[in-house]
């Protein structure tokens, strides 16, 4: 069966006033793949219609089946905690990353079509090499700089270059893939009706003189330094979704997001979970900058992606909120649970601290407690083992 959005607000009230009788015999709804409309002959078709409610999409959508007699209304939960949600069409940008891959993989276990949109700089196809073939999952090489279309209900936007060595690789790129693919992702979305959901960074907040960050602080942040290209580009990224928000009332999610390591990472990402694993399981000495003492606080992937999901599916807030795990960790006691883990003849070394890096990090996640319910629960020992046992399998292949 075709999953397909109906819109227009005449075919909605029909959907709502007809039996079998008075079901239309044809509707022009979105194609399953990027741009386009067709024409779908109603027994054909599947449709969200919105039910009376309080008006917030992610209460007030069904999701009917229409045979050529009958409508049946089917239902799904979404995530653990008991609310039950319609199926969607979601975007996810940036999909066949670290983050977005593992996105990918909840949202189509959960019932839901997902179409993943990357250009592959730091994506990978064996991130979601699984999900292919199957019928709810699409796979779509395009560049978010560049516009796109599709009919979606939900678009969460993930594209960009995570870590200092890819975004530093080409900085103009970089700012390019915040700030246009915030634009074209703010596009879709009123032109859709849809929900967008921004990954933004806690890099927002620079070298924070403010610990722990809570979401009110305005940050400390160098505009023209060599991290800037992410720093800025995403703090401009907030700005636009704001303005969408206020001028045109675009629907939007804006998260923060804190160090999150787990499977799936690249060997050669340059974030420090990865550099001290994989130098680790190949016998190198773990590299540390500066004395060690700079704190970071580590959120395991799962975690994080459960975090995104109850966060785009509340109506409380719009953000920004903070996502990551309060427990605050120095560089040192990190490489040392990696080498205990990791066993073998390497030592600890260490190098000058790389320019405007920050001295502590360690998000306020009070908000994300009183509006999700929700809270970190893999230990950083447990996931660093997980970690570890995915690089070893990895590198080994």
């Amino acid at each position: 069966m075709n999953s397909s959005v109906c819109r227009g607000e005449e075919k909605k009230n029909q959907l709502r006033a007809s039996g079998a009788a008075g079901i239309p015999h044809h509707v022009i709804c979105g194609d399953r793949g990027l741009g386009g409309n067709k024409e779908i002959p109603i027994p054909q078709a599947t449709f969200r219609h919105r039910a009376p409610g309080n008006g917030s999409r992610a209460s007030s959508f069904l999701l009917f089946s229409v045979g050529a007699d009958s409508f049946s209304k089917q239902s799904r939960a979404f995530w653990p905690g008991g609310r039950i949600d319609y199926l969607m069409k979601i975007l996810i940008t940036g999909g066949a990353g670290f983050l977005g891959s593992h996105l990918c993989e909840r949202l189509v276990d959960a019932g839901h079509d997902v179409i993943c949109l990357d250009n592959f700089f730091t994506g990978r196809k064996t991130n979601v090499s699984h999900l292919v073939g199957n019928p709810r999952f699409e796979l779509v090489r395009h560049d978010v700089i560049d516009p796109f279309k599709c009919e979606v209900d939900q678009i969460y936007n993930l594209a960009c270059p995570a870590s200092p060595p890819h975004y530093q690789y080409n900085p103009i790129k970089t700012t390019k893939t915040s700030v246009m693919g915030a634009i074209n992702c703010l596009g879709l979305a009123k032109r859709v009706k849809a929900r967008v959901f921004q990954a933004s960074t806690s890099e927002v907040y620079g070298d924070p003189e403010v610990h722990p960050q809570t979401e009110g602080y305005w940050g400390h942040v160098n505009p023209i330094g060599l991290r800037s290209c992410y720093d800025e580009g995403k703090r401009c990224a907030e700005t636009l979704f704001f303005d969408y928000h206020r001028e045109n009332g675009v629907d939007i999610r804006v998260i923060r997001i804190f160090n999150t390591y787990g499977p799936r990472m690249l060997a050669n990402d340059g974030r420090v979970v990865s550099n001290f694993v994989v130098q680790a399981l190949r016998g190198e000495d773990l590299t540390v900058y500066g004395q060690g003492l700079q704190t970071r606080s580590f959120c395991y992937v799962d975690d994080l992606i459960e975090g995104f999901i109850r966060f785009m599916n509340q109506t409380a807030t719009v953000g920004p909120m903070n996502l990551g795990n309060p427990g605050e960790f120095t560089m040192l006691e990190l490489a040392e649970l990696v080498l205990r883990k990791v066993g073998g003849a390497s030592r600890i070394t260490y190098k000058p601290l790389p320019a405007d890096d920050p001295k502590q990090r360690r998000p306020d996640i009070s908000m994300a407690r009183q509006h999700l319910g929700w809270e970190p629960k893999v230990p950083l020992e447990e996931g660093i083992e997980r970690t570890i046992a995915y690089f070893r399998k990895s590198l080994l292949s």
